[in-house]
């Protein structure tokens, strides 16, 4: 039977007891909330390296209503990384940060395990991913700080217009890899709290347990499930480390994709974010046989009938994207938010405009080049 919910708390690395949904939020959003949602995944990967200064710019350029990004943590710094390490896939070493350090070089190394000069020393720019081979590179970009992204952004967003997807990148299953979940809510509502953004950031995690916490500190941030095959279940029937303590089977159901909506509802979530796909299917292709959707009808009309939008990920088919707009899902993130803008358009939906080309690479010159001058010789 569904859980009793009287109270939202977070208790334990794995459980937590639920209660009363904490009321919606009635302060002003910004005007970017009445256009269909396009997110930029991290910043457009598809059309330029991620999770970078560069991919917010594009991002902006090829109007995408929300910028979608990742956060990582060092010691001290909130900075934007999607993975645990740093791979050699997307940065090269330079530079120790400091002469003889013997932590160099630093590819390969967790995040967490880094002071943020170090990080500074990687040029993330120039390796174009192979899975991406339309990215547009930039040789020696830099690692960013989230705050350092929020002031390119004021430069080319004056009005701060612009959506936020931001990410907390936990790894529930091997929590020693990356910073707790109290380190990432404390750290990250600290730097969104003084930004310009506050209202306009939703804020999403695999991890459900970030979504209880940060909630706990602020009813009023808006926050999104994060879910899929790997998260939802597990291959012993043991309850996942992803969903707060949660099990899916607890509630009514009567489909596992209808109990997925009611659960992200039962943590507080403002929005639902279900992979488009299921790693069930054999083809990512709609019209082949044996393609298996993760996001359905079913799924999509329970979350609207608790009030949460839905907003699925990864969509870089336009079959699927098209499938998945007639579910009636509120946004769609993609690495190519410049095409599902196009197919949002040509669906008659309200799209975001895009953004003076030439005023956002102006401030991309001017904040690449202040990040270049900066001497980061320790965390902040």
């Amino acid at each position: 039977m569904l859980p009793q919910l009287s109270q939202l708390a977070l208790l334990t690395n794995q459980a937590i007891l639920l209660v009363a949904r904490p009321a919606q939020d009635t302060f002003e959003r910004p005007n970017h909330r009445r256009f269909y949602d396009v997110q930029a995944h991290r910043g457009g990967r598809g059309n330029t390296i991620e999770n970078t200064l560069p991919s917010f710019a594009w991002g902006l350029i090829d109007g995408a209503s929300t910028l979608e990004l990742d956060n990582g943590i060092t010691k001290v710094v909130l900075l934007l990384w999607h993975d645990e390490n740093i791979t050699p896939q997307k940065c090269m070493d330079t530079e120790p940060a400091v002469p003889g350090d013997p932590e160099f070089p630093y590819v390969g190394k967790f995040v967490a395990n880094l002071t943020f000069a170090q990080l500074r020393t990687l040029d993330c720019g120039s390796i174009r991913q192979s899975d991406y081979p339309m990215q547009l590179t930039y040789p020696g970009t830099k690692i960013s700080t989230m705050q350092e992204v929020f002031e390119f952004a004021s430069c080319a967003d004056p009005n701060h217009e612009v959506l936020w997807n931001i990410e907390s990148k936990i790894n529930a299953l091997h929590p020693n890899r990356t910073r707790s979940v109290s380190d990432f809510v404390q750290k990250q509502h600290e730097v969104f709290s003084t930004s310009p953004y506050m209202s306009s950031i939703s804020y999403q995690s695999f991890d459900w347990r970030t979504l209880v916490s940060m909630k706990n500190l602020n009813p009023r941030m808006m926050t999104s499930a994060l879910i899929d095959d790997a998260t939802a279940t597990t291959s012993d029937n043991s309850t996942s480390p992803w969903l707060a303590g949660l099990r899916l089977e607890d509630f009514p159901g009567p489909s596992f994709e209808e109990r997925i909506a009611q659960a992200a509802h039962a943590v507080g979530a403002d929005i639902l974010s279900p992979a488009a796909v299921s790693s069930r299917g054999r083809v990512s292709d709609p019209a082949l046989p044996g393609y298996v959707p993760f996001t359905t009808r079913v799924m999509v009309e329970e979350a609207h009938r608790l009030g949460l939008e839905v907003k699925p990920w990864t969509v870089n088919r336009l079959n699927v994207a098209e499938s998945i707009l007639q579910l009636g899902v509120d946004g769609i993130i993609t690495d190519y938010p410049n095409v599902v803008r196009r197919l949002a358009k040509q669906n008659n939906l309200p799209t975001a405009p895009k953004y003076p080309k030439q005023r956002v690479l102006a401030c991309l010159d001017e904040h690449l080049m202040k990040q270049r001058s900066r001497r980061d010789v320790s965390d902040l």
